[in-house]
């Protein structure tokens, strides 16, 4: 979909999500790490929906980082296009519709060849933590001929989510959108994804965000990995060289900061949670919505959260209320 004028182009992996109940019992009997996410190859993807399966039917819903963000900004009424990699298979057919019925641009096409569509079988337990065990798939077979699509000269801020740097082409992918970037005049912004992705990018990812973001998120677990340090420690690093700070707190809120002017957003959760799957996603959503329509960091901070309190009310990734009622409340 072609625009004059897009708020935000976000660049990232297409999955589609598998969400499964179970108890920590389930976790163990099947040797999953609880609360992070794990890589899995297409044969382990495969046993593990089986196993959930036994337990109860899985619910599928559209997701991918980067992409769950672009609906966001969509959902509160700004504009958003997507690129990432799907397969000619179901799953890819179920991708592209969802992600265009909700309003976002996704121009590549299927691909023919390669691997199958990637999946994230995301386990939600209980006490509302989710375990994400993802195949990556088509989507890190994403080339630098799928970023031609990007329609990157129309975009305020392009977004990359830390996720995409484990395709094989991620560090060529990166360059190539923080040169789009500065080629049109847009702001790179910056998702760290997990404290893992951090860690096995580290060298990578600090020399990245130090010359080309100019907005990173990430939450207290990701930035100290990211500096091997306390978390206070590293948004001082960070808050000294990057234009906008954007650390999560999970129930404590969230920091938001510039050189001049930094907050703590607190949290603001609607009712009980249920699933903490996405709110980082729908935080990003919210921050970049305002940042890209006038609103000034706190503002921009309070719908942020107010967009993650929504993500964590229901299962799912991606918004089931209208996000921009929340407009009214700033």
């Amino acid at each position: 979909m072609t625009l004059h004028h897009i708020d935000v182009l976000a660049v990232g992996n297409a999955i589609v999500d598998i969400f499964g109940q179970c108890d920590d019992s389930f976790l163990a009997a099947n040797k999953i790490e609880k609360g992070v996410m794990t890589l899995l190859d297409p044969a382990a993807s495969a046993q593990l929906y089986a196993a959930i399966s036994n337990v109860a039917k899985p619910q599928l819903i559209s997701g991918g980082s980067a992409a769950n963000t672009a609906v966001g900004v969509v959902n509160f009424g700004g504009t958003a296009n997507f690129v990432g990699r799907v397969h000619d298979d179901d799953l890819g057919v179920a991708f592209r519709h969802d992600i265009i019925a909700a309003g976002v641009g996704f121009d590549n096409l299927p691909a023919r060849s390669g691997s199958p569509t990637a999946s994230s079988i995301i386990l939600v337990t209980p006490d509302a933590a989710r375990s994400m065990n993802t195949c990556l798939g088509a989507s890190i077979e994403f080339e630098l001929a799928d970023l031609e699509l990007a329609n990157a000269e129309a975009a305020k801020v392009i977004y990359l989510e830390g996720y995409l740097f484990d395709a094989l082409n991620g560090p060529v992918i990166f360059n190539e959108a923080a040169r789009l970037a500065h080629l049109h005049g847009a702001k790179v912004a910056l998702s760290l994804s997990d404290p893992w992705c951090a860690e096995r990018h580290r060298a990578a990812l600090r020399d990245f965000t130090a010359n080309h973001v100019s907005i990173l998120f990430g939450n207290e677990e990701e930035v100290a990995s990211l500096y091997q340090c306390e978390v206070n420690d590293a948004i001082s690093v960070l808050s000294g060289t990057i234009d906008e700070v954007v650390v999560t707190r999970g129930p404590k809120g969230a920091f938001v900061g510039s050189k001049e002017h930094s907050y703590e957003i607190p949290a603001m959760p609607r009712g009980a949670v249920i699933d903490t799957t996405g709110a980082g996603d729908l935080f990003a959503a919210g921050y970049l919505f305002g940042r890209t329509n006038g609103f000034d960091l706190l503002q921009a901070g309070r719908l942020a959260s107010l967009a993650a309190g929504e993500a964590i009310s229901h299962i799912g990734a991606r918004p089931k209320t209208n996000l921009k009622e929340f407009l009214a409340r700033l």
